[in-house]
């Protein structure tokens, strides 16, 4: 008399179980095979891993440059951008 009443306590889960049991098992009989998937998608793997392997070749040549020309590169356009900044701010007029 007690299993009956444990399996009542737990029937939501139980049926969830079940059901998701279920919707796995005909989502993976229902789905394409992982080689028909490769065979389909091989241009666009091919081509992102080329592009791929340039930027990183361009980004190691590109980090050779950036350190002959120091960390501070930028900081001159950044300093007139921030005097700018300041510059330009104006006390609100007052609308009286």
């Amino acid at each position: 008399m007690d299993i009956p009443q444990k399996l009542n306590q737990y029937r939501h889960q139980i049926s969830l179980a079940i059901i998701a049991s279920v919707t796995i098992a005909l989502i993976a009989f229902a789905a394409p095979r992982f080689l028909n998937i490769l065979a389909y998608f091989w241009p666009l793997f091919a081509s992102t891993t080329v592009l791929l392997v340039i930027m990183v070749a361009f980004g190691g040549l590109s980090q050779l440059a950036t350190e002959t020309h120091g960390e501070g590169a930028g900081e001159g356009l950044l300093d007139y951008v921030a005097a700018a900044r300041s510059e330009h701010i104006a006390e609100p007029q007052r609308l009286e």
